[in-house]
């Protein structure tokens, strides 16, 4: 073990606040990154759910949500080798009706049903698919039944004045602000088609599998080179895009950003005094060091040696604390997506302000002189 370490046990309370401060900064920087990955996953959930490996809209679509009607004839365009028969899929904003009266927007989705088909939620059963092929039937997520006044299957709301049933509650559907309504291409073409009648023969994207699915970014490179009034994105480069869009268009990466780089900051602040702190109150045996000859360069060392281990405990201790908010967000109906690229980008972030707090502590070290032993 260490002497920086034997003296960061034995001076536990001393170097207590400067651990604190680093655990401090890595919860929050953890947390806040897990928060904003989980709420703009949201957005991109018809994509993640499903199992396509190409998607097709319109010109210059920025989000899966925000797709514009193309003719149904466009999908003679994907007839490629290597791409398997194309699917309808709709997806548009549409006005609900409660039971009580009072409005909400939603957002209609209607995909095959069948077993092969790659649009359909895989969070729907063969059970909710066999009662979709119902006309004017809808799947829900069970966290937004408050928002469209609903509380039971089998309850009625309208969708752009159609009546539709709730026939199923799923979970992992969870919208961000428009809840999706799932449904069957029939529903969908009909509760949409009547706000606007284009959606007669046209759709809001074309979904298909490769043969091989490695080939999908050079299948919707040449598809988008030949067809440039379409956007043709791998369903990776949708989904992140998707969500791209979101984070950018609502500024709350730079909100949460803000707030973690605050608490770094406090952090940083507050360890640099505690080891500075520290640093003081050792002054005499540094002198002594000092006149016993070791070099002024190893004492800097210890000094940096002991400012590692405080971040070391810090970010040690944080990662429980990460993990047991984290689960207490998610059972709150939050969503915090703690990958392990996010604890290590949060624990390189806290060590690299403790190493920093310690050059900070250094300036203490320099005023230290053998004669001091002599005041």
């Amino acid at each position: 073990m260490s002497y920086a370490l034997q003296t960061l046990i034995h001076e536990r309370s001393r170097y207590a606040a400067g651990v604190g401060a680093v655990l401090f900064s890595a919860v929050l920087i953890a947390l806040q990154v897990g928060l904003l990955l989980g709420l703009f996953e949201l957005t991109s959930i018809p994509v993640d759910h499903s199992s396509a490996d190409l998607w097709v809209g319109g010109k210059n679509v920025e989000s899966v949500d925000l797709g514009r009607p193309i003719p149904v004839s466009f999908l003679g365009r994907l007839n490629k080798p290597g791409v398997q028969t194309p699917e309808l899929y709709y997806l548009n904003f549409a006005n609900f009706t409660k039971p009580d009266g009072g409005n909400s927007l939603c957002t209609v989705v209607g995909t095959g049903l069948g077993d092969g088909d790659s649009g359909r939620p895989d969070v729907l059963t063969a059970e909710h698919r066999q009662l979709l092929t119902e006309s004017l039937t809808i799947v829900a997520d069970l966290s937004d039944l408050g928002k469209l006044g609903l509380t039971a299957v089998g309850d009625r709301g309208k969708v752009n004045g159609r009546e539709v049933r709730l026939v199923g509650v799923v979970t992992g559907l969870k919208s961000l602000a428009a809840p999706w309504l799932m449904c069957s291409q029939t529903t969908a073409r009909e509760l949409l088609s009547g706000v606007n009648p284009v959606y007669a023969d046209h759709v809001t994207y074309l979904l298909a599998k490769c043969d091989d699915p490695r080939r999908a970014k050079a299948i919707a490179s040449e598809l988008a080179a030949e067809y440039p009034e379409m956007s043709v994105y791998t369903a990776d480069e949708f989904s992140t895009k998707s969500r791209l869009f979101w984070l950018l268009r609502t500024k709350a990466g730079v909100a949460l950003g803000y707030a973690a780089l605050l608490g770094l900051m406090v952090g940083a602040v507050i360890t640099a005094q505690t080891l500075y702190a520290a640093t003081m109150a050792s002054a005499k045996e540094f002198a002594t060091l000092l006149a016993l000859g070791i070099p002024r360069g190893k004492i800097y060392g210890l000094v940096m040696a002991q400012s590692f281990w405080v971040g070391l405990v810090g970010v040690t201790l944080a990662y429980p604390l990460v993990l047991a908010l984290g689960y207490v967000a998610e059972q709150a109906g939050g969503r915090v997506v703690i990958r392990w690229e996010v604890l290590l980008g949060a624990a390189v972030l806290t060590m690299a302000t403790s190493l920093l707090a310690g050059l900070v502590a250094l300036r203490s070290v320099k005023t230290i002189e053998p004669m001091s032993l002599l005041r």
